[in-house]
């Protein structure tokens, strides 16, 4: 049967990413406390194509992905992206999984428990090296300083999303970032709350004022004692209750980088 897509191309014009998007995937991936969560991820897979080929093979991805038998682990990523590149014959190779990940939780005074849910990514690319990253978005509240020391009667509050993107030398988990970024915050957010435990989230919130801009320092200072991360970013953005609009932070860093060329302190440049 002619195999179309191996057609020699003569644009002489190589592409960066061709591959599959959207893709509804079940996986299994590992949970610090119940060992194992099953999820669905939307997946993308891509491979760098040559300029002398017309297309690649789109059936091998998914081929690919099959192997893994839907688990996701840090180790199988490597697999799946080497073995993309190499059925592929191309120079490098992505994949990222995106999914909902839930987390038991107690409320702070009734222990009434629900969950929480966490969106998270998980990003691998291979070409000379392996690179993974592990983001996790998870939902705090904030409340606003300015306004809590200008007003006489409360202070407005909002939730916000607190997104940590980590590369890492040894294992962190999931609910390690989501524990300090909530830590981190004005108070965390919870599913299922009674009366006693909004008087308690309501209140720490108040005694924990906190800008966008606290927030993320106050994440970036436990990341930075963190020696398994090597290098991370962190975006935090506040919905704003009585603006029109958004409030954000961003900051990053390559603690690695810092380690070999710190900071001169002082002086002229």
């Amino acid at each position: 049967m002619r195999d179309v897509q191996s057609e020699r191309d003569r644009r002489n014009i190589p592409i960066n990413s061709v591959g599959v998007t959207g893709l509804a995937y079940p996986i299994v991936v590992r949970d610090k406390h119940e060992k194992t969560q099953h999820t669905v991820a939307a997946v993308e897979m891509a491979v760098s194509l040559p300029r002398d080929y017309r297309g690649t093979h789109m059936s091998r991805f998914i081929e690919i992905l099959n192997s893994c038998n839907g688990h996701v682990t840090l180790q199988n990523l490597e697999q799946i992206a080497q073995d993309l590149r190499e059925h592929l014959d191309a120079e490098r190779a992505e994949v990222e999984f995106c999914f909902p990940y839930f987390a038991a939780r107690q409320a702070p005074v009734s222990g009434s428990s629900s969950y929480t849910r966490y969106d998270v990514v998980f990003w691998a690319a291979c070409d000379t090296s392996f690179d993974f990253t592990l983001t996790v978005s998870v939902p705090v509240n904030t409340l606003c300083p300015c306004s809590r020391e200008i007003s006489e009667k409360g202070a407005h509050n909002q939730r916000a999303e607190v997104r940590i993107t980590v590369r890492m030398n040894r294992l962190v988990w999931i609910e390690e970032l989501a524990v300090i970024a909530e830590e981190s915050a004005s108070s965390p957010v919870f599913t299922l709350l009674k009366r006693e435990d909004e008087k308690f989230v309501t209140e720490k919130a108040y005694d924990n004022p906190r800008f966008v801009e606290d927030v993320v320092r106050e994440v970036a200072e436990r990341l930075d004692r963190d020696p398994r991360i090597d290098w991370y970013s962190i975006t935090v953005t506040s919905h704003e209750s009585i603006h029109a609009h958004d409030a954000f932070a961003r900051l990053s860093r390559d603690k690695k980088s810092l380690e070999k060329d710190p900071p001169r302190e002082g002086g002229c440049k």
